[in-house]
């Protein structure tokens, strides 16, 4: 006896081509794209285009992440790959962006500000991990509202700071506002990977 399959059930392979998962291809394509932008001339550079390029490429991939979930949710079009990547997509975004940043030869993140861009770094990597523990055991830790809005506020701080010198030039302080907005958004990022913590380490202790 065959088990019959629903004619209209979509095929592995058209969940992994649906549009929600190809803006997420989009948006880890954007990644090697934005160091691109400080590539042009061969070396690391940060002119004005270079910057106001990666701006461009960053603020295009930063719109995917508020659709490829919308749409996903909307249209019922929601996959294991898609789950998997999404937040991939936006922690090799925002790890590459701040990591350019540190590097760039007007050291937009220098100083004492390099401890909110290693606070987010670690804490993103330690949570990461957690969540793959805790998936084995199969345990699933929801995103909250909160961790939400610190990846929103990460998005718009690494903007500013992408702008950086070029955007001072039209606004000033571009470069101090997403300065001050990543001291902000690594203090939301502490507290929210906190929260994960504290929701998993029962399961850890246990175990």
């Amino acid at each position: 006896m065959t088990v019959g399959v629903e004619e209209n059930a979509p095929r592995p392979s058209s969940r992994a081509w649906n549009l929600p998962n190809i803006l997420t291809y989009a948006r880890i394509l954007a990644v090697p794209l934005i160091v691109l932008c400080f590539f042009l001339e061969g070396r690391l550079r940060s002119s004005d285009f270079a910057r106001w390029s990666a701006l461009f490429i960053f603020l295009a991939a930063s719109v995917t992440d508020y659709f490829d979930g919308y749409i996903a949710r909307a249209w019922k079009q929601t996959s294991n790959i898609g789950r998997m990547l999404d937040p991939i997509a936006d922690k090799l975004l925002v790890a590459t962006c701040l990591l350019l940043l540190a590097a760039d030869p007007n050291r937009t993140i220098a100083g004492w500000t390099l401890w909110a861009a290693i606070i987010i770094l670690c804490r993103e990597i330690l949570v990461s991990g957690l969540r793959e523990y805790l998936a084995a055991l199969k345990v699933s830790v929801p995103v909250t509202q909160l961790a939400k809005w610190k990846t929103t506020l990460q998005m718009v701080a690494i903007g500013f700071l992408l702008a950086g010198p070029a955007g001072d030039k039209i606004l000033p302080y571009t470069t101090e506002i997403g300065i001050s907005l990543l001291w902000v958004s690594a203090i939301v990022t502490l507290y929210t990977g906190w929260d994960y913590f504290r929701a998993g380490l029962k399961h850890v202790v246990d175990e």
